[in-house]
């Protein structure tokens, strides 16, 4: 009998089976021919569905379609070529008030062909015989419509490659820039200006100067990292003076103290820039012609900022920053439209190609003001646009004392006009 210590006798346990996992069963080589025809004809289906179906389908569910498609090996059997998207939509879309205009291209068929009238001058130098200006604006203006990449614009549009279609968009981007940038009116329309913001109360006001922001992929201006555009809008919300490309990594004072537009009015030897006729308010005093800015910039003698927390507040004091803060709504208003209408811009831009994004944010500013001029309806959704106050470094430096005073003298006299006197 084996006692403690006794190893003559050892007792020695079984080694430990694992248990196999069961194999999964092989696919029979006819059985998986099987599926490989079922998905190719699956995959087929759809791609002819999209070719038969794309004029009819919105943009946002043709885009979509093809996005789920691009995931899944093409075809074997070539599918029959066909003409180019436009001129298929083109030879359907007839009439002037077909809304498939402005659901594919964000304008309508007659506002689409009197930019293409203004450009093509232009785009038959810039590009090759094998794009024709038609062809050009109408990709150019699906992408930046819809925010396509390249590739799907060019196989949409019967164009050679993804070169192809780049070339096509930044050849209409520069011609709009070029062709359309007298649309920035400030300097050549200031009294339409100022008779539309004394609509809204703002005696002898000629803009609304804020910022927007417009994102980048990547960390080259730091975490969050955006490109900011100093934008002037008159009360209707087109766009007076437009300064893009700046890093939000700057101090929006030190943007604004570069721009064409603190300059130009600093200058004394500049053409009269808001040095028009004075306003003479109800209580007898003057007020010269001045432009509405956002607490990030310095009060100045023409650029009214609001007041702050830290000045003793009256009743005059809040009506002036109320009226303010609906100047300031124009401008927060102008680039939700921009946003809204082109969706490219909405977009956060990639590092690789952030030198170009400036003219395409200045192209969809001098659009929007194309479309203002010539009727077309302003998108009602709205992307928000415009940096929020807190967004901003607010200017922390001592105000003008001139500008203290006629910002004093304008809020006494919005004080005034609200209580009916």
């Amino acid at each position: 009998m084996a006692t403690a210590g006794d190893s003559s006798n050892p007792i020695t346990p079984k080694p430990a089976t694992k248990k196999r996992k069961p194999r999964k069963p092989k696919l029979a080589a006819s059985t998986a021919q099987h599926v490989i025809s079922i998905l190719n004809t699956a995959s087929s289906a759809a791609h002819t569905f999209l070719s038969q179906n794309d004029l009819y389908l919105l943009p946002s569910q043709s885009l979509q379609l093809e996005s789920l498609l691009s995931s899944l090996p093409p075809p074997f059997s070539q599918l029959p070529s066909q003409p180019s998207l436009f001129h298929r939509f083109a030879s359907s879309a007839t009439l002037d008030f077909d809304q498939r205009w402005v659901q594919f291209f964000s304008v309508s068929r007659p506002n689409f062909y009197r930019l293409l009238s203004l450009l093509s001058p232009s785009l038959v130098i810039f590009l090759p015989s094998t794009i024709p200006p038609e062809t050009a604006l109408a990709s150019a203006l699906y992408r930046l419509a819809h925010g396509a990449c390249y590739k799907t614009v060019a196989r949409k549009f019967g164009l050679d490659s993804s070169e192809a279609s780049c070339l096509a968009f930044y050849s209409v981007c520069k011609a709009v820039n070029d062709k359309l940038g007298d649309l920035f009116e400030f300097r050549r329309d200031l009294e339409r200006i100022v008779v539309g913001f004394g609509w809204i109360s703002l005696p002898n006001c000629c803009g609304a100067l804020g910022f927007g922001r417009f994102g980048v992929d990547g960390e080259i201006f730091g975490r969050n990292g955006s490109i900011l555009v100093q934008a002037l809008v008159d009360s209707e919300g087109r766009f007076l003076d437009i300064s893009a490309g700046w890093p939000s990594s700057m101090e929006p004072v030190a943007i604004f103290r570069q721009t064409r537009l603190y300059l130009g009015v600093e200058d004394s030897r500049e053409s009269e820039l808001l040095k028009g006729p004075t306003y003479r308010l109800s209580d007898g005093c003057s007020i010269p012609q001045y432009v509405m800015g956002d607490s990030c910039f310095p009060l100045l003698p023409w650029l009214l900022t609001p007041y702050s927390e830290q000045d003793s507040f009256g009743s005059a004091e809040r009506e002036f920053n109320v009226a303010h803060c609906r100047a300031m709504e124009l401008v927060s208003t102008a680039f939700g439209r921009v946003k809204a209408r082109w969706q490219l811009l909405a977009r956060s831009w990639k590092e690789d190609s952030l030198e170009f994004f400036p003219f395409v944010i200045v192209m969809g500013c001098v659009l929007h003001n194309f479309l203002i001029k010539w009727g077309e309806p302003l998108p009602e959704e709205s992307v928000g646009g415009c940096l929020k106050e807190e967004e901003l470094l607010v200017f922390e430096g001592e105000g003008d004392e001139t500008g203290q005073t006629i910002r004093d003298a304008l809020a006494q006299h919005l004080s005034l006009a609200s209580m009916g006197k």
